[in-house]
């Protein structure tokens, strides 16, 4: 059961992700503003599921959700890909153009956003695993953060750049210029990082009360049956 509930936040936290990504914000966090996608508020959400499901449940089993996310975020596209290919109806309380607005996202953004997503999440468990072998299943904190902090620089990187950069005679080319895409890029990255950091003793808090409910010894994992 536990397992099926962080699966499912995570699924509704990706595909919350993907619905909201078109709309960028200012988030004022004090020690910087950041200019992003409405869709990373969501994202440090997945990173921290996937990290206690990498702890509790082991490889096999994390990497088993990011594949059903992939999936259930594919069926979603396709779902808000039909509805805008039938015409609002006259007494309809969405017209046509509010829901293309919102819902229409172009191939180039869903095929950055996908990418982005496989290439970070499979990076992120794998980094975990890699960091949990390295201390023995000591000091959460390494891998909680270093995963985080190495996957979601893959993970902005991609998007901004699939989103903005045209190869022109060979070359690349940033549709914004270089200076507004490299900010793009650091602002993604820190304020996911940030919200590792602060995560942690959440982190820390999950992991705890996982192993002492089911007795996990140190590096053990829970066994699912599906």
């Amino acid at each position: 059961m536990h397992y099926l509930i962080l699966s499912a936040l995570f699924i509704g936290a990706l595909i919350t992700c993907n619905l909201v990504a078109t709309k960028f914000v200012e988030v004022d966090m004090g020690i910087r503003r950041f200019t992003l996608s409405a869709g990373i508020l969501a994202y440090p959400v997945t990173f921290l599921i996937t990290d206690v499901l990498s702890e509790i449940y082991g490889k096999r089993r994390t990497q088993n959700v990011v594949w059903a996310g992939f999936a259930a975020t594919i069926f979603t596209l396709a779902i808000l890909a039909l509805g805008g290919h039938y015409n609002a109806t006259e007494n309809s309380q969405v017209s046509d153009d509010m829901y293309n607005a919102v819902f229409k996202n172009s191939p180039r953004l869903i095929a950055a956003s996908m990418i982005a997503y496989l290439s970070a999440q499979l990076v992120d468990v794998r980094v975990f695993h890699f960091w949990k072998r390295i201390t023995k299943g000591k000091m959460l904190w390494v891998r909680n953060n270093f995963s985080t902090i190495f996957s979601q620089l893959i993970d902005t990187t991609l998007v901004v750049s699939v989103i903005f950069i045209n190869i022109e005679n060979g070359r690349p080319v940033s549709t914004i210029g270089w200076t507004a895409y490299g900010q793009l890029i650091l602002d993604g990255w820190l304020f996911k990082v940030i919200w590792a950091a602060l995560d942690t003793p959440i982190f820390y808090g999950l992991s705890y009360w996982y192993k002492r409910r089911f007795n996990l010894k140190n590096g053990g994992v829970l066994k699912v049956e599906l």
